[in-house]
């Protein structure tokens, strides 16, 4: 059945739906691997974080690391899926030469973790619900190295070994830009939980992506799988090629194949690596080294009582707290760490001026330098003393600005760059009203137009007396001051 709410691809034969899943591989934030003591840090030297059972040495067995279940029940908990206390580990035969045991310990029938649900928000203002169909643990391979050599590949098997939680949703994404704030939203829980860092420029997490075309209405078609996309740019990128591609094929009397396929991206474009393998090609069986995995109830709720806020609940909070409007709520709670900031600069002061400061001003500043929150050279503490000196009359919001990108440029303290710059906000009276009676005095043919009926003129003399004091002036003294001398 076709979705309404659906945005549909124009083709030259009539319109066309898209039907995107994704498989998402999220690498658990361990100091160890999956089934041994072997270490996780990224970069390495190549092959100096592996085990012999990493290296699959004969005779090597297998021992689960408890914590790793743990970060796959926190997960599940806060993807609100339905937790399994009795998974089962199976061997998924294939080969690969960074595989060393020619077989991956994963989960087939039995996950740790069965169905679950995200909302998505998307940049309209509207929700999607996306449903997960099932999350399940399994080990990652090592890495084939083909740029080291002109004629030889190398393997490095430090990632052979690392925990992943595979993340299957359900095939509920009808464009690119669903498919890329899914992708983000996941990544946002994740981070929340502390159970995957979300580094896709490191491979710890990436998106094996499903998608396929059909008329409006019509029952699912034949999907190709777009392997291992490792940004969510090249995800939209490869969605939007990919749709456009098989919607080609059809509109020319052609089949879509079942595949797997590469995103090349610096070509923008999808290609074909081989026809897509079914589950019974792999031969999976259960791990005869591994006991089917069994916990109690006690064991989730455990886990379940130390959850954090995770951002949906952090959004209705804000709204409802901090009177912010949706959009406004949902650009501060994207992350948890501008979330926590923001909470920081708010506290004791007017949230909706704070979420403006933290959300506009502050994120543009750091959007223009490329830097991140954690290398912001203006604390919550900083910021919340900004606002302080706007509270109390010392700064303009104008000037505010200008102390601000000095802030931001030098590291120093809101008062300090006031003091330093002499940027206090003019309210002594005298002041001001001599530079009204300047101002009067030096224009007395627009004074004449505005008497004359042109009220509109006194935005010009506001914007007058302004320069006049170097923006400066108190804009509230300043208003009625210059009313009651040209009126008068």
């Amino acid at each position: 059945m076709s979705d309404p709410s659906a945005k549909l691809i124009k083709g030259n034969t009539g319109e066309w739906e898209v039907v995107i899943g994704l498989e998402v591989h999220a690498q658990v934030l361990s100091q160890a691997k999956l089934f041994s003591g072997a270490s996780t840090a990224f970069g390495a030297a190549p092959n100096s974080q592996v085990s012999l059972v990493d290296a699959a040495f004969p005779g090597m067995l297998p021992v689960i690391n408890a914590f790793c279940i743990e970060q796959a029940v926190r997960t599940g908990l806060g993807l609100k899926a339905k937790i399994n206390r009795r998974s089962v580990f199976d061997r998924k035969n294939y080969f690969y030469p960074d595989l060393p045991a020619g077989y991956q310990i994963s989960q087939y029938k039995h996950p740790i973790v069965g169905e679950g649900k995200v909302t998505v928000d998307l940049p309209d203002g509207t929700t999607r619900r996306v449903g997960i169909e099932r999350l399940h643990l399994e080990q990652d391979a090592g890495k084939s190295l083909h740029d080291q050599h002109p004629k030889q590949s190398y393997v490095d098997l430090n990632r052979a070994g690392v925990a992943l939680m595979e993340i299957v949703s359900r095939p509920d994404l009808r464009s690119a830009e669903e498919a890329a704030a899914y992708l983000r939203k996941l990544r946002a829980i994740l981070r929340y939980l502390g159970t995957c860092d979300g580094n896709m420029e490191e491979g710890s997490m990436r998106a094996d992506v499903n998608v396929s075309v059909r008329r409006p209405g019509a029952p699912l078609n034949t999907r190709c799988e777009i392997k291992n996309v490792n940004s969510m740019r090249f995800v939209q990128q490869a969605v939007e090629y990919e749709s456009r591609r098989q919607i080609q094929v059809l509109e020319d009397g052609g089949t879509i194949r079942q595949e797997t396929r590469l995103f090349d991206s610096s070509k923008g474009e999808t290609r074909s690596m081989r026809s897509k393998e079914e589950a019974h090609d792999y031969r999976y069986f259960p791990d005869p080294d591994l006991l089917p995995l069994e916990f109690d109830q006690a064991f989730v709720d455990r886990i379940a009582a130390t959850l954090p806020e995770l951002p949906d609940e952090k959004k209705a909070r804000f709204v409802s707290q901090y009177g912010l409007g949706a959009y406004e709520a949902g650009v501060l709670v994207a992350e948890r760490e501008p979330a926590e900031y923001y909470e920081s600069v708010a506290k004791g002061r007017d949230p909706k001026l704070a979420a403006n400061w933290v959300s506009v001003e502050l994120f543009g500043q750091l959007n223009k330098a490329g830097k991140d929150l954690a290398q912001s050279p203006v604390s919550a503490a900083g910021l919340g003393e900004l606002l302080d000196l706007i509270k109390d009359g010392t700064l303009s919001q104008r000037l505010a600005k200008d102390v601000f990108a000095l802030m931001f440029e030098t590291g120093k303290g809101a008062a300090a760059v006031v003091a330093e710059k002499g940027l206090k906000q003019v309210s002594d009276t005298g002041a001001i009203e001599a530079a009204i009676d300047k101002v009067i005095a030096d224009n007395a043919a627009k004074v004449a137009e505005y008497r004359g009926g042109k009220p509109t003129l006194f935005g010009w003399f506001m914007g007058q007396v302004m320069k006049a004091t170097g923006g400066k002036a108190n804009p509230g003294m300043v208003n009625p001051l210059l009313k009651k001398k040209l009126d008068g």
